[in-house]
Order: C-alpha cells, then sequence, then structure tokens
C-alpha cells in the first residue's frame, strides 16, 4: 500500500525535541532500516527558535511549511488533504499556572484540527503526544470532541510500548495486591509517565471488588505526598515496603547518603498515592534528590500478585542518547492507528492518568489535600498492544 500521507502540528521543531525523535521516524525510517508506512507532507510550528530543524528538513524530504493548521491538513485545497494527524505539543516556551502545570497548546492544537473535520465534514486518525492537556477540563473536552466526530484517537507516552526489563506483561485477570511506579525528574512532565508506567500494568488486573471486564474502572481519590508525609503514606501499608525495595534495587545511580532525608529536602520530590474505584490502591514515587537518570531510565514498576513468593518488577528502558529508539516504538503505534483507523490501545487510559496527575497537581498546590474524583470513573478494556520486543537498536554516542 502507498504511504499515509500526514500532517504534524508541533511546538517546536529542534534536535532531540519530541517533534524531532517522532518525525524522524517518518522522514528517514526506524534505527532498523524498516519505515512506517506514512508520509509527512505537511507541519506546522507553533515556535520557531533559533535552532528550528524544519526548514532545512522541508527541502530535503519535501514536505509542505504551513502557516495554519487548516492549511496542513488541506495542503490550501478545500477538503481534507490527509490521512491522519499527529499533534506533538511538548517542549517549546509556554507559561505555567499557579498549580506548576506547564500550559502546552495542545487543545488548541486538537480544537484547530476539528475545526477542519467540522469544516470539511470528514476526519482521520489522530495521535496527541503525551497527557492529553493540562487541566481536566481541557483533556475531557478533547476527548468528547473526538467521539463527537468519530475521530480515532491515541495518546501517551513512550513507557507502555518500549522495552521493559526483565520483559514482564501482567496476564489479564491477575490479582494484584498493590503496586508502586518509581518515577524521577520534573515533576509533572515526567510525573506523567511513571503514571502511565503504573497504568499499563494495573489496567490488566482483576477488580478487587470481583467484578469483571472492562477491568478498569477508575480512580476515586488522589492524593500528593511531599516532605516526610510522601513516605508515612508509603509506610501504612505492609505491602509496600517489599515493593518499593525491590524496585529500589533497579535504580542503580543515586546519591550517597539516606533517601528518605535527601528526599524530604527536595522541592520536587514526592508521591502520588491513587485509589481506584473497586478498592485497589497504588503508589507513584518520585525520589528526586535522590535518585538519578542511569542507563535506561529509574522508571521501575514493582506489583505483588496474590500468592506469588516474589513481587513482578521491571524498568521501562528508555534509550538515551540517539537513535531514541523508545520513540520509534511509539510510532509504530501511531503508524497502526493511522493505517488501520483504530487505536492499538485505548485513549481512556491516557485519559485517566491525566485525570490523575491533574488531581495529583491540584493536591500538591493544596499542601496535600485529598482530591475526590468522581470525574474519574473511566472504564475500558486494556489490549495486547504490549511492550517492545527484541534488540534494542545501538545507542549513537554524541
Amino acid at each position: 500500500m502507498p504511504p499515509k500521507k500526514v500532517a504534524a502540528v508541533v511546538t517546536e521543531y529542534r534536535k532531540w525535541s519530541h517533534a524531532d525523535v517522532i518525525l524522524r521516524n517518518l522522514l528517514s525510517g526506524y534505527p532498523d532500516g524498516s519505515r512506517p508506512n506514512m508520509q509527512l507532507v505537511s507541519l506546522v510550528t507553533d515556535q520557531v527558535p533559533k535552532n528550528d530543524m524544519s526548514r532545512d528538513l522541508a527541502k530535503k524530504y519535501g514536505f509542505k511549511i504551513c502557516d495554519t493548521v487548516a492549511d496542513a491538513l488541506t495542503l490550501g485545497g478545500k477538503g481534507l488533504a490527509v490521512e491522519g494527524v499527529l499533534s506533538i505539543g511538548e517542549h517549546g516556551q509556554y507559561p505555567t499556572n499557579e498549580k506548576g502545570q506547564l500550559l502546552y497548546p495542545r487543545r488548541r492544537f486538537f480544537e484547530s484540527i476539528c475545526d477542519v473535520f467540522e469544516k470539511t465534514k470528514s476526519s482521520v486518525p489522530v495521535f496527541n503526544d503525551k497527557h492529553l492537556a493540562a487541566t481536566w477540563d481541557d483533556a475531557k473536552w478533547m476527548y468528547d470532541r473526538a467521539r463527537k466526530l468519530f475521530v480515532p484517537f491515541l495518546a501517551g507516552s513512550s513507557i507502555p510500548v518500549t522495552w521493559r526489563k526483565p520483559h514482564v506483561v501482567l496476564p489479564k485477570g491477575c490479582e494484584l495486591v498493590g503496586a508502586v511506579q518509581i518515577g524521577y525528574g520534573p515533576f509533572e512532565a515526567y510525573g506523567f509517565h511513571a503514571l502511565e508506567g503504573l497504568q499499563c500494568m494495573v489496567e490488566r488486573r482483576k477488580l478487587a471488588s470481583g467484578g469483571r471486564e472492562p477491568p478498569e474502572q477508575g480512580v476515586t481519590a488522589v492524593t500528593c505526598h511531599t516532605g516526610k508525609a510522601m513516605w508515612e503514606a508509603l509506610d501504612a501499608h505492609a505491602w509496600t515496603k517489599p515493593l518499593l525495595e525491590a524496585g529500589l534495587k533497579r535504580a542503580t545511580a543515586h546519591a550517597p547518603g539516606d533517601m528518605r532525608a535527601l528526599t524530604a529536602k527536595a522541592a520536587d520530590a514526592g508521591t502520588f498515592e491513587i485509589e481506584y474505584r473497586d478498592g485497589f490502591r497504588a503508589f507513584v514515587v518520585l525520589p528526586n534528590g535522590w535518585v538519578h537518570e542511569n542507563e535506561g531510565s529509574p522508571f521501575i514498576f514493582a506489583g505483588q500478585r496474590k500468592g506469588a513468593d516474589n513481587p513482578d518488577v521491571c524498568q521501562f528502558y528508555l534509550q538515551q542518547p540517539d537513535p531514541f529508539a523508545h520513540f520509534a516504538e511509539l510510532t509504530r503505534a501511531i503508524d497502526s492507528l493511522v493505517g488501520t483507523g483504530h487505536a492499538p490501545y485505548p485513549v481512556e487510559r491516557t485519559l485517566l492518568t491525566t485525570g490523575v496527575l491533574d488531581a495529583a497537581m491540584t493536591s500538591r498546590h493544596e499542601k496535600g489535600k485529598r482530591i475526590a474524583t468522581p470525574h474519574l470513573a473511566i472504564a475500558y478494556t486494556p489490549t495486547d498492544w504490549g511492550p517492545a520486543k527484541g534488540e534494542i537498536p545501538k545507542a549513537v554516542k554524541p
């Protein structure tokens, strides 16, 4: 089949931006030499920094630089001229709100895309990079708009589709006692990655209440603990200590000294306590101030299955530097979306993680208040589109 023509709407296109590490797979192929069945034909850049790459790449690969989303999707005509859209609202200079949430223009991008769909009375698949939006209201608007216009919609992090070390895929319907997900880095931006890592694992559990599919029903409350409280919350449950210890063994790069003392002093350390609607409970732990970025990343999952002798533990492998092969795995999912017209895994997962992150940021802003989340009664069934398999392409050292 001839490659599907796609447009991209990005915040900025510079080296190692998300626009670069995703769209390079369309332009020059995957690290293994194969190619997605997509052709980039048009691009909109919301910002153009001094180190912009897009203009030179447009000359090299022949795609059109457009001033508006409408022009990118119609190629200057009256009808829809592309078969897919990639909305990459990550990186660039944008403000933050009082909660510390970066206000990337993801809703604005999606609104402009949907305006074209409505005007042309047609729609095509859309991929939205990372969480849907900073705030729940914007995220839910995007989700509802996609459903109204029958837009095949995919979103999220590269974490669920990258390699796992070891290769752990929980069986559907497994009975989980609890789960701990370790992360690091910028509180909101990387807190989202940690949530996606957690959710792609725990969504496969049997409901603690004994219910049937769909196995995920959503989240009833979220609390963000910081300072000493981040550890007190974990210590309140007997199952958390062995899981945390098992996970931390894979966080091989860290500062010398006591983890709890160092993280208690760090402004960007904390835990997300997540109470699910079926009674299940999980924690995301961001031990900033102690953990460092290590080979493959310290995004680590640990979950305890009922009756198992040992927890299930794995590292979500993120390749740094080039060729950032985990983004190739994300591009494969986008390629499936555009090629089939169906999302390979539910956008509801990312709607849920977006809502949990917004609640966690609200809780943090309100000094650890427990945030009830009746709006996160989000039910969905996970698919079997899982992590990458096979050898990881060799890194290219700078």
